[in-house]
């Protein structure tokens, strides 16, 4: 069930919204809020929207357009340049504490991965091996400082849908019948894009707060949750790589248990491979 149109109470900043998952926000939230992007790479699709802005922030200033859009939200779902990134993170913070602006970080599961033996909660102690995982705490930490009120963050998992990169890459694979890689000791949970946008939609509408899981309650093994969403492609010629990075089971899984959404914005990894088929 769609949220009501609440278009008058919010301006919102979408930073990447010309990726996969900004792009999928755009949508869902464009309807019902007076909702602002970023591109980077010149486009005439987005250059003909005056709802968005060419932006990149490796070389430009973000200030400009936060002095356009005046956003009362700011969603960041950016990739890029790591420490560029982090600079870009500091400078939102100080207009956030100037405002009542709030900020909404997609994170990700990678800051738990140095935790392998078992899967991670929101109020779990965050602890990176990866390059990735140490950026998204960085900015995680920075952001928790702020007033409570004035921050989400959102921690995903594997992200799937019709038109993900995942999804594209696997089917890209298949065409060309070059190995998919497959983690038979890794256990995940999982998502989709479509998810995605509607849990962030109610965070927004109900104006909630703090550090969300957004990903499926359950955990699946990455071999199976990959062979079985390659059957619903019916793809019978798929060729895998099984990787082994260790003998044990290994966990890269943020679990929701503590900040729950409601029950129709939860999801099984059996209702994503639904979706999945369905689509």
């Amino acid at each position: 069930m769609k949220e009501k149109a609440t278009e008058s109470k919010h301006n919102i900043l979408i930073l990447g919204a010309s990726g996969f998952l900004g792009g999928a926000i755009y949508k869902e939230l464009c309807s019902y809020f007076k909702t602002f992007g970023t591109y980077n790479t010149a486009n005439k699709h987005y250059e003909s929207n005056h709802h968005f802005f060419q932006y990149n922030f490796e070389e430009d200033d973000i200030y400009e357009i936060l002095d356009i859009v005046k956003p009362t939200i700011i969603i960041s779902t950016l990739r890029g340049d790591f420490s560029k990134q982090v600079i870009l993170h500091q400078h939102l913070v100080e207009y956030v504490l100037a405002g009542k602006t709030k900020i909404i970080f997609l994170s990700s599961a990678n800051v738990f991965d140095a935790y392998s033996k078992y899967p991670s909660y929101e109020t779990d102690k965050t602890l990176s091996h990866s390059i990735y995982g140490h950026f998204k705490i960085k900015i995680e930490n920075m952001l928790l400082r702020l007033p409570q009120k004035q921050v989400a963050i959102l921690r995903l998992p594997m992200v799937f849908g019709n038109q993900s990169p995942r999804m594209l890459e696997i089917t890209q694979k298949i065409k060309e019948k070059t190995p998919i890689e497959v983690f038979p000791k890794l256990i995940i949970n999982v998502t989709t894009h479509s998810k995605i946008t509607q849990q962030i939609h109610y965070i927004i509408n109900r104006n909630k707060f703090g550090v969300f899981h957004l990903g499926s309650s359950d955990l699946v093994h990455h071999d199976d949750f990959i062979k079985e969403t390659v059957a619903n492609l019916n793809a019978s010629n798929a060729i895998y790589k099984q990787v082994y990075t260790t003998n044990d089971d290994r966990y890269l899984a943020a679990l929701p248990k503590y900040n729950l959404l409601p029950k129709n914005l939860q999801l099984t990894s059996q209702d994503i491979l639904t979706d999945l088929k369905l689509s």
